[in-house]
């Protein structure tokens, strides 16, 4: 069942022509096991008896892609074998079934009277137990429970493939001291939520919000879909860390299972030290303590051990608890567990440590070294399915990995037989959906004999509907082609991938100290990445990999990708740690330290958005800005606009909204002749205060619109795509400016007033100017703009409505350096504004 497959290594000589296809026999579609009956009394006792739990898969099955008949293109030279076109026994997580009313749970009502309700939920979880079974994970279970019935912490390797996603929430479902809801962590919002319809599935369960019964649900920013009665609930950090603020002790939970932790963002380190503290202090309120369960696909085994060990070890030492006996294991306890199937007690790092060492396909784990007598941390290693992967590079570096992204779909595509989806690794939106148009171009021109392709986006702004797009199988004779970010390397598994191309690179926030600024920056991954997404091609059948660089690029890889909290802006951190009364940030216990001069600016920007007091504990701004789901310096913009001498709340919610998504909602041409006419389609939107003002116009306008919001989009070159998550963004921060009672409830759905007066748009740019103190510029006698607090030269970036004109001062809300640094985002503000802001701050 676990296999460890050497995966194989071409050459940069094989490189890929296409070739002619033969034709290949039809493919036999799967039948669908839809049919379901009527519920009969043995059902009713089986959802009694409650079985198993969870998988590893959060998307669906294998696609039905059905070859047939290809023709031989010109350049081809020799056939390739017949195909059958039939996939494997794998059903689909996004087949979706109609849904009726959900029993209610067994354990807790007993009078069960209705003869259909929830027999195809049945049917299903049934149909997917054989899968779970044959997942990695599945002999596991019990030593997993074993493992948390002694100790309160365990850290589970479980590589890519071993089904530790879904299995372990439900795995820990049934057991005895877990009378609470267990939350899981995702790192990004479409994780969590095809996780929890999966575990669902597998539970026989209702999903999300879809009845108060329903066992399974999730929360991420802006969308919380969790019934009364959910027992397993899958949510993004930052909400972990929301909720945290209001229960800083998390009474709900009986379990918080911590997953992707290898990912290392700055959400999951202050989730860890976080977790850490609350397991080190003796609490009264807790009857029973609460389990944590730490889970990665390459973490770094021995240094989440101490971390948690050390602090368990201390706190066992510093006081008796009534309940520690059955809480914490002793030294003898940890010796009895060296016998347990795939647990490495603390007593035995060593020998076992070798094992997993020797499992490892690319990726070397050192060894568990001489640790702690009692951690009071057990350790687990789970083996990843996984088929061989050929890697294939470039013979030379490409200067343009988007065109050389185009040639390999369709060198593939032509290549290689159904079935066999591709999954690509791209940078960002913008080039994602570039590279969308091209592939679509060129497939309209294919024969008609090819089988056709299907162009899918996936990245973190897009709606959950169009990311659910890439779960569902392919139509008949299509090929399905996912152009995905990094969102795609460990957090979602798309069934039916066979190949895999991947740039190389990806975009990281980068923080600069001394200049006060972030940037996004697109910079070369590294090698655990660059394996995490070539092992996206081997999850079901044998792959390829495609690399669009040398082998000697790879060489030269970092081996791991430098952790989030190390090389961002911690003042959201910072602010999370005051709202939960962590007033020592300097002793906060840290996985990894980050520099003491990023610390500092932290609580500098803090201190001058009004969040800190001068003593340094939270201020009463502050806690409201750590209740809204945004960067410190657009909530304290929110809370500005609130003030009564400012009243401009409703405009700034709207250019918040259109600030939050990814990229911007204007459509980036590339012809001079589409750019000519898209700049006289928005005549009318652009305004001559920049790009905020711009920005509120075209969210207005857009909202007015109640014919065709599509072809208006359409008119206006402008992205309807993010235009929909504008407006529900738009929704969700006035529904929380509601609870926060800056906004009457009346105030929710009223339309905000176009064409706003020169005072109120001054009082607008005051907003933003209150938050954005640090990117305002004053114009320089040669021409520049320098910034205020640190002095460093910017430019003000073309795709700006400000961009050729010059003003004396502007604030923006985006720093990008390429060639140069470049501002984005840019208004016109005036000299006498900025001194009323800076006189405000300073006190000068």
């Amino acid at each position: 069942m676990e296999m460890n497959i050497q995966p194989q290594i071409i050459p940069a000589a094989q490189q890929m022509a296409p070739q002619k296809l033969p034709g290949l026999n039809k493919g036999r579609k799967r039948k669908r096991n839809d049919d379901f009956g009527s519920q009969s009394k043995s059902r009713e006792l089986e959802l009694k008896k409650r079985g198993g739990k969870a998988m590893k898969l959060d998307g669906p099955g294998e696609a039905n892609i059905l070859p047939s008949s290809i023709p031989r293109h010109k350049s081809e030279q020799s056939g390739l074998p017949n195909g059958d076109g039939k996939t494997e026994s794998h059903t689909g997580a996004l087949q979706r079934l109609p849904l009726r009313k959900q029993l209610q749970q067994p354990q807790r009502h007993a009078n069960i009277t209705s003869q259909h309700p929830q027999s195809h939920l049945l049917k299903r979880r049934d149909a997917l137990l054989p899968i779970r079974k044959a997942l990695p994970i599945w002999p596991h279970a019990e030593s997993i429970r074993a493992a948390l019935r002694k100790n309160n912490v365990l850290v589970l390797t479980g590589e890519t493939g071993s089904g530790k996603s879904t299995q372990v929430p439900q795995f820990l479902f049934s057991e005895k001291w877990c009378t609470k809801c267990i939350a899981i962590t995702q790192p990004r919002r479409v994780a969590a939520i095809s996780l929890a319809r999966r575990v669902a599935e597998e539970m026989g369960s209702l999903f999300g919000s879809q009845g108060p019964a329903a066992q399974v649900g999730y929360s991420v920013r802006f969308d919380n879909a969790t019934g009364p009665n959910a027992r397993v609930k899958f949510l993004t950090e930052g909400m972990l860390l929301q909720e945290m603020l209001r229960d800083p002790e998390l009474g709900q939970y009986s379990a918080v299972v911590v997953d992707e932790v290898h990912e290392r963002s700055v959400n999951v380190d202050l989730i860890l030290g976080f977790l850490k503290n609350l397991l080190e202090v003796k609490s009264n309120r807790r009857k029973a303590p609460l389990k944590i369960v730490i889970m990665s696909a390459t973490a770094d085994v021995e240094s989440l051990v101490r971390f948690f060990g050390n602090g368990l070890q201390s706190s066992e030492n510093g006081s008796q608890h009534s309940g520690a006996a059955s809480r914490v294991g002793n030294g003898d306890d940890v010796q009895s567990e060296s016998s347990w199937s795939g647990i490495l007690s603390d007593e035995e790092p060593t020998a076992n440590a070798d094992s997993i060492k020797a499992s490892r396909n690319d990726l070397i784990q050192k060894p568990l070294s001489s640790l702690p007598e009692a951690t009071h941390v057990s350790t687990c290693f789970v083996e990843g399915r996984q088929y061989p992967v050929k890697t294939i590079y470039l013979s030379e570096p490409t200067q343009d990995f988007v065109e050389g992204a185009l040639k390999m779909i369709f060198q593939i595509h032509y290549k290689e037989p159904l079935p066999g989806d591709i999954l690509v690794f791209l940078t960002g939106q913008e080039i994602i959906e570039s590279l969308e148009k091209l592939v679509n171009e060129y497939a309209q021109k294919m024969e008609k004999e090819v089988p056709k392709l299907l162009a899918l986006p996936l990245f973190a702004a897009l709606p959950q509907d169009a990311q659910q797009r890439i779960f569902t199988p392919a139509p008949h004779r299509t090929r399905k082609v996912i152009l995905a970010t990094n969102i795609a390397e460990t957090s979602v598994t798309v069934s039916g991938v066979r190949f895999v191309i991947d740039c190389g690179k990806s975009k990281i926030k980068q923080f600069r100290n001394r200049l006060g600024l972030e940037s996004l920056l697109v910079k070369p991954i590294s090698k655990s990445a660059a394996i995490q997404r070539k092992g996206r091609a081997g999850r079901e059948a044998p792959g390829q990999c495609y690399r669009l660089y040398t082998e000697d690029s790879y060489n030269g890889l970092e081996e791991r990708t430098m952790p989030e909290i190390l090389r961002c802006d911690l003042s959201h951190s910072i602010l999370m740690m005051k709202a939960r009364g962590v007033d020592d940030v300097v002793n906060f216990p840290f996985l990894d330290r980050p520099p003491g001069e990023a610390l500092e600016k932290a609580l500098l920007q803090l201190l001058h958005l009004g969040a800190l007091t001068e003593i340094g504990t939270i201020s009463e701004i502050g806690l409201k800005m750590s209740k809204l789901p945004l960067t410190p310096t657009l909530g304290r913009i929110l809370l500005e606009a609130a003030a009564p001498e400012r009243d401009c709340l409703l405009e700034v919610i709207d250019i918040i909204s259109a600030l939050s998504v990814e990229t911007n909602i204007f459509l980036n041409l590339v012809s001079e002749e589409r750019k000519e006419e898209a700049e006289a389609a928005r005549r009318d939107l652009y305004k001559r205060a920049g790009d905020h003002m711009t920005l509120l116009t075209t969210v207005q306008r857009y909202a007015e619109e109640n014919s065709d919001r599509k072809a208006w989009c359409e008119r206006h070159f402008v992205s309807h795509r993010a235009m929909q998550n504008v407006m529900n963004i738009r929704k969700q921060l006035r529904q929380q400016c509601t609870q926060l009672k800056l906004l009457p409830p009346s105030s929710i759905s009223s339309p905000t007033s176009s064409m706003p007066s020169e005072s109120h748009t001054q009082n607008i740019l005051h907003c933003f100017l209150r938050g954005f103190l640090a990117n305002t510029a004053t114009l320089m006698p040669d021409g520049s703009y320098r910034t205020l607090m640190y002095k460093q030269t910017v430019a003000i970036h073309p795709s700006s409505v400000m961009f050729g004109r010059k003003t004396e001062a502007i604030v923006f809300s985006e720093f990008v350096f390429t060639t140069k640094a470049w501002a984005k985002g840019v208004s016109a503000v005036q000299n006498d504004w900025v001194g009323d802001i800076v006189g405000k701050v300073f006190g000068c």
